[in-house]
C-alpha cells in the first residue's frame, strides 16, 4: 500500500531537471528584470529606487510609444497577413496532391531554415537604390514607385512588414496543412454531395477543423512580431527617424547604448506582459469554439 501511495510523486523527479533549468533561465531572470525595473540604474553604478517611475515614462515618452504602435503595424504583417496567405495557399493545395508538392513545401518553408539575420542582409540588398525591386518596377515602366524602400519614411516599416510576411507565410501554410490531413475525407465527399463548391467545401469543412492550428498560428507570429528586433536592426536599425522602431530595439538601445537598464527593464516587463496576455486570450478563445 505505501508503494502505491508514493506512486503519483514518482514522477515528478523525471521533472525536476527540466524544471530547474527552467527556473534558472527563464523564472529568475525574467523575476530580476521585474525588480531591475523599479531602479533608475545604468548597469554599473548603485541604482536609485524609483519605482513604477519607470513604467510611467513608457506610457509618457513619445518614442517609446511609438516604438509600440510599430509593432502593433508589424503585426498585421507578421501574423494576419501570413494566416490569410497560409489559408489560402492551404485551400490550393490541401486537398489534392499534384506534381511537385515536396519541392513547393520547400520553398515555403526555406525562410524558417534561414536566420533573420541573413534574411535581413538579403532583403536589405534587395530593397537598395538597384535592387532587385527597384529594377522589377522599371521593367514594367514604373519607374516614379522606384525609392529607397527602408529608407523612406513613408514606406520602411511597410517593407520591413513585408519581409516578416514572406518569413512567416511558409510556416502558417504547413501547419494548417497538416491539420488538412486530420480531417476526415468523408466529410468533403458529403460536401460535394450536398452540392457544395471548392469555396464552400473549405469554409463549412476545412476551416472549422483548423481551430487548433490557427490558434498556434496566431500566437507564434503575434509573438514575433512583437518581439520582433534582429531583422528590424539588420534592416533599418530603427530609421528613418524612429519610423521602424518596436520596443525589442529600443530595450537593446536603452540597456547598452544608453545605459537605462532600468527604463530597460520596464519595456521589457511591459512587452512581456501584453505577450503573455495575447496568448491567453488566443488560448481562452481556441478552446471557447472547440
Amino acid at each position: 500500500m505505501s508503494s502505491r501511495r508514493r506512486s503519483p510523486y514518482r514522477g515528478y523527479v523525471y521533472v525536476l531537471p527540466a524544471l530547474a533549468v527552467y527556473l534558472t533561465f527563464a523564472v529568475l531572470p525574467a523575476l530580476h528584470t521585474a525588480y531591475l525595473s523599479l531602479f533608475e540604474w545604468d548597469g554599473v553604478t548603485l541604482g536609485d529606487w524609483v519605482g513604477l517611475g519607470n513604467y510611467q515614462e513608457i506610457l509618457q515618452h513619445p518614442v517609446l510609444r511609438r516604438s509600440v504602435l510599430n509593432a502593433l503595424v508589424l503585426v498585421v504583417f507578421f501574423s494576419f497577413v501570413p494566416i490569410v496567405l497560409g489559408l489560402a495557399m492551404t485551400g490550393l493545395l490541401g486537398r489534392h496532391r499534384r506534381p511537385g508538392m515536396g519541392a513547393y513545401r520547400f520553398l515555403f518553408m526555406l525562410p524558417q531554415v534561414v536566420p533573420l539575420v541573413a534574411v535581413g542582409v538579403t532583403w536589405r540588398w534587395l530593397y537598395g537604390d538597384d535592387g532587385l525591386v527597384n529594377q522589377a518596377f522599371r521593367v514594367v515602366g514604373l519607374d516614379g514607385v522606384t525609392r529607397a524602400w527602408l529608407g523612406d519614411f513613408g514606406a520602411a516599416l511597410i517593407a520591413v512588414g513585408l519581409v516578416g510576411t514572406w518569413v512567416l507565410s511558409g510556416l502558417c501554410m504547413m501547419l494548417f496543412l497538416s491539420g488538412v490531413h486530420k480531417v476526415d475525407p468523408s466529410l468533403y465527399e458529403a460536401a460535394r454531395i450536398d452540392g457544395a463548391g471548392p469555396v464552400r467545401e473549405f469554409v463549412s469543412v476545412t476551416l472549422p477543423h483548423l481551430r487548433g492550428e490557427l490558434a498556434v498560428a496566431l500566437t507564434v507570429t503575434t509573438v514575433a512580431a512583437l518581439a520582433s528586433f534582429d531583422l528590424v536592426y539588420v534592416t533599418t536599425n530603427g530609421g528613418p527617424g524612429e519610423q521602424t522602431t518596436v520596443p525589442g530595439l529600443l530595450v537593446y538601445r536603452l540597456a547598452f547604448s544608453e545605459g537605462e537598464v532600468g527604463l530597460a527593464a520596464a519595456l521589457a516587463v511591459v512587452l512581456g506582459c501584453v505577450m503573455l496576455a495575447i496568448v491567453y486570450l488566443v488560448n481562452r478563445l481556441s478552446r471557447s469554439q472547440s
